[in-house]
């Protein structure tokens, strides 16, 4: 909540502007007892209901569950070391230190009796190694960090003024001390002036006073020290009656607290007898003025109360303190009366003189819209004002208005060189007392003298020229960007400002634009609504977003001035400049300050870690966190920064990559939790910066984080892993493998069964067909009465089947078995052609190495169709040679006749003989086919005719076959 409190009784009226903390920004209760800054700086404040740890814009309360003694604290203080301590009724001491609050429970440093008396007072010895307290029953305690000793001091000597006295040994940490009397009875040689000796603006005795201990005696002030206590202030002189609750010593300026109300004495101590009178009604508790310079006032239920250092370069007037109302509309001074204009709304006009006296006028009582639009000088001791509906001269000497001309719907005025009045109103320009232009097709927005006869116009579409010779709106060229909506105009030494709605600021030179200023240029905003030029260089253009300073000359922006400084508002609607002292009308009032003098600070905030959270844990912070990796953990630090002025401009900036020139990652103020989700094992750098407003970066905070890996995300377990991952991918292959070879095993050796089946098969095919043929033979025999020999023929023709059929049970026969088969067959087949041919085999002398097994039945039929087809047709007896020869892993078998000849047999054959002659062919050609299916040999089957293939004259069929084998040794 921000308000202004002033009294309008001092010499020069003037606000300051105070924010007030309460329980609903997080403060832990409305009333407050103390409050202190510690050594990171944080302000702490104590409560019945606990202490609040505050860094300008988070609360962080602590209770006895945290950790103190009692809720109720009383008072607290800070020492060099960096520990917050905090009194409690109870008597029981406790500090918070390190982000840990130790009490008699984890710190037996702290554990004594305290005989039921409570501490009032802290003093630290020299190096901040012993604190001393004070108990409510003048007994010493004193704490060197290892243990407390009660009653040091023994039963005399302890009394506060004791210690006081003797601020070079016992340095007190509280800026005041209030005391009943100032009588020491154990230091009766003091002196005790009531009447100030010397004037506070001595150097001397002003360094006396801040160098020692400051002594509230009801409503007057003493320096204490040994031989002498010196009063430096009276209450009553200053016109405070009550009681002092405490005192602040602000540079120059005197800061009184009392239960009625707060004095601000600024430039006390230069002499200066100026009181304010602020936040009425209110009791005081505590001051403190923190390293920044800012005020902070504690109250006894009304929260706190912030006064930042940069209002006491700024002074404000509204309707809190002088002023009709806080809207205001436009400012100027007349520098020769030194008189200040306000003008409001409502048709007031608040005028302020050198004294500070505010006076009031009511200029425009049309009902509607009639605010004092634009104040601008005239003449000497005149200025003019324009309102909504009119248009007045006001004299600053006597300060009375007049009534220059009625105009409805006003919108701004302008002087000429020589004192022409123009006025530019809705749908008109009006040259006072002259002529007027009526009834244009615009609205008409603002009016720049040239000089006394010409001069631009602004509209709602556009910039027009215009001259007092011609009487009309005319375009200064086709230039699109001289179309735009126009706010205000100013004519500065050659140049047209112009000032847009929407487009920022444009300059026109001789009818051309030369320069264009945006925010993209550092305008503070695109929405003009006044320019104002200070006579000396400097344009000041009122956005509504702040004042933006442009140098005339260079046309550069020079600087913003926003609320982030200092104002009361960004909604500017007036600028005044008089010297160094900027007048800035608002619409939450009006603020002036030396322009020249505003405060920038520069200082890089204090960034601090608050907590580390990670697995549904939080840690304390500190500069190196270990943990156990945590699945689907994440990994979150909070941090903050101790800015107690414009909080929330702070940016910050962090870097995990642990390279402080690149990988910085930024985030506002809003957010200040960075979340790692599921961080994975291993060692990371979190780099966290910070800056707020106008100023550097701040220096990184380093935290190590080191995420240690579970014992499955070690080198070693992920090697095992892998190695036994792999072990099973092979073993499933393998199992794979080898269910596919079984697969394919059983169906090679049952297609391999199903070709022998088909090659019995087969050879079952082939015996009928030799049976067929025998049978003939011993028909033959018997029809030709040869009965002998006919039943040696069926003799040998019964151990013929017998061993047919023995083979045809058989894959293989060996070479052997085959050849005996052949030669009985032969034999047979000599008795039935009555020894008309003679036969031999021929072997290789190599096959006699190996035994040879090949499929039987395969030779056989050939030699049967060279007897029948080639020998038997032969008128002369013939010749029957069978070679039998290894190529390697096949059996080379020729079958060589000098019979007729392949051509002939197929020219005699009959039908029944070819039929015959085709089966037999076939079913070879068939079975050699399936033996290379399962055995992968291929055999070959080949019928040469001797007389046609270029045997000489001889006759007869050669028939050359090639079978696979199985060769054993």
């Amino acid at each position: 909540m921000l308000a202004i409190f002033c009294v309008s009784t001092v010499a020069r009226a003037q606000g300051l502007m105070i924010r007030n903390f309460n329980v609903k920004d997080g403060l832990a209760n409305a009333t407050v007892y103390a409050a202190v800054q510690d050594k990171d700086g944080f302000i702490w404040f104590s409560t019945p209901t606990g202490v609040s740890k505050f860094d300008g814009k988070r609360f962080r309360n602590y209770a006895k569950k945290d950790g103190l003694t009692d809720n109720d604290v009383v008072k607290l203080t800070a020492d060099s070391k960096g520990r917050v301590w905090f009194f409690t009724l109870n008597g029981k001491p406790s500090y918070y230190f390190n982000s840990v609050i130790h009490n008699e429970e984890n710190d037996t440093t702290l554990t004594f009796n305290s005989h039921g008396h409570y501490l009032q007072y802290a003093f630290e010895g020299i190096g901040g190694n012993l604190i001393w307290f004070l108990n409510s029953n003048n007994r010493s305690l004193l704490y060197n960090g290892k243990r407390i000793t009660y009653d040091k001091q023994g039963s005399t000597g302890s009394d506060v003024r004791f210690l006081l006295a003797r601020d070079s040994i016992f340095h007190p940490l509280q800026n005041a001390f209030r005391l009943e009397t100032l009588k020491d009875p154990n230091n009766p040689e003091q002196k005790i002036i009531s009447v100030p000796p010397y004037p506070v603006d001595d150097p001397d005795f002003r360094s006396r006073i801040a160098s020692h201990p400051v002594v509230i005696l009801k409503n007057s002030l003493y320096s204490y020290r040994f031989k002498d206590a010196i009063s430096f202030f009276n209450g009553p002189e200053w016109g405070i009656r009550e009681d002092i609750s405490d005192i602040c010593l602000d540079n120059d300026n005197l800061w009184v607290g009392t239960q009625r109300a707060l004095y601000f004495i600024k430039n006390f101590f230069k002499g200066e007898r100026k009181v304010t009178r602020l936040l009425e009604n209110h009791y005081i508790t505590s001051l403190l003025k923190d390293r920044d310079g800012n005020i902070w006032i504690t109250t006894f239920g009304d929260g706190v109360y912030y006064i930042p250092y940069k209002n006491f370069y700024f002074s404000y007037l509204d309707n809190t303190n002088g002023l009709y109302s806080h809207s205001i509309f436009s400012i100027c001074k007349d520098k020769k009366t030194d008189l200040l204009l306000i003008g409001q709304n409502a048709g007031i006009l608040n005028t302020m003189d050198a004294q500070g006296n505010i006076r009031q006028f009511t200029l425009d009582t049309t009902t509607g819209r009639n605010s004092l639009l634009s104040i601008i000088p005239y003449k000497d001791n005149s200025v003019l004002i324009a309102t909504d509906n009119a248009l007045f001269q006001f004299n600053t000497a006597t300060q009375r208005p007049s009534l220059l001309r009625s105009v409805k719907m006003l919108k701004d005025v302008d002087v000429s060189p020589s004192g022409k009045i123009r006025i530019a109103a809705k749908n008109q320009v009006i040259a006072l007392d002259n002529y007027v232009i009526p009834d244009l097709d615009m609205v008409v927005t603002s009016i720049a003298s040239v000089d006394d006869s010409t001069y631009f116009v602004g509209t709602n579409n556009g910039l027009y020229y215009c001259s007092d010779n011609n009487r009309q709106l005319v375009r200064p060229g086709n230039n699109t960007h001289l179309k735009q909506s126009i706010k205000d105009l100013k004519w500065i030494n050659g140049f047209l400002w112009i000032g847009t709605s929407d487009q920022g600021i444009y300059v026109m030179h001789h009818d051309s634009v030369v320069r264009h200023l945006s925010t993209a240029n550092g305008l503070a905003s695109d929405i003009c609504q006044q320019l104002y030029y200070d006579g000396v260089g400097k344009l000041y253009v009122a956005t509504n977003k702040g004042v933006s300073v442009i140098n005339v000359t260079n046309q550069h922006i020079v600087r913003n001035i926003t609320s982030n400084d200092g104002l009361m508002s960004d909604d500017i609607r007036g600028v005044y400049s008089d010297d160094d002292m900027l007048y800035i009308a608002t619409s939450n009032g009006l603020c002036y300050f030396k322009g020249n003098n505003m405060p920038v600070d520069s200082v890089p905030p204090v960034i601090y870690l608050s907590n580390i959270r990670y697995a549904d844990s939080t840690f304390l912070p500190a500069k190196d966190f270990v943990h156990l990796y945590q699945r689907k953990s994440s990994f979150e630090a909070e941090f903050g920064t101790i800015v107690f002025d414009l909080p929330d401009q702070v940016e910050y900036q962090y870097n995990f990559s642990g390279d402080s020139t690149t990988g910085w990652q930024t985030t506002m103020s809003n957010s200040n939790i960075i979340p790692f989700p599921d961080l994975q094992p291993g060692v990371y750098k979190l780099m966290v910066r910070a800056r707020k407003y106008k100023s550097d970066w701040s220096q990184p905070i380093n935290l190590n984080v080191s995420i240690l890996p579970r014992w499955y995300q070690q080198w070693w377990a992920r090697g095992i892993l892998l190695l036994l991952g792999l072990l099973v991918i092979l073993f499933i292959l393998r199992y794979i493998v080898r269910r596919i070879k079984q697969s394919e095993k059983r169906k090679t050796e049952y297609n391999r069964r199903i070709a022998e089946l088909e090659a019995k098969a087969l050879t079952n095919q082939m015996n009928p067909h030799f049976i067929f043929n025998s049978l003939n033979s011993v028909q033959h025999l018997i029809l030709e009465k040869e009965e002998k020999q006919a039943l040696n023929f069926l003799a040998d023709f019964a151990t013929l089947m017998r061993q047919m059929l023995n083979n045809s049970r058989k894959s293989y026969i060996s070479l052997e078995e085959e050849i005996a088969f052949l030669t009985r067959y032969l034999e047979l087949e000599k008795i039935r052609f009555a020894h008309s041919f003679t036969y031999k085999f021929t072997l290789q002398e190599s096959l006699k190495d190996y035994t040879i097994y090949i499929p039987p039945m395969i030779i056989q039929p050939i030699v049967e169709n060279a007897i029948k087809h080639g020998l038997a047709p032969k008128n002369s007896s013939g010749c029957l040679e069978i070679r039998l020869e290894m190529l390697d892993d096949l059996l080379y078998c020729s079958v060589d006749d000098d019979g007729i000849g392949w051509d002939k047999s197929n020219t005699l054959k009959s039908t029944r003989l070819v039929k015959h002659e085709s089966t037999a062919l076939s079913v070879i050609k068939e079975r050699l086919q399936i033996i290379k299916s399962f055995n992968g040999s291929v055999g070959k089957l080949e019928i040469i005719d001797k007389f046609k293939s270029g045997f000489g004259n001889k006759e007869g069929t050669l028939v050359e076959i090639l079978i696979p084998i199985v060769k054993m040794l």
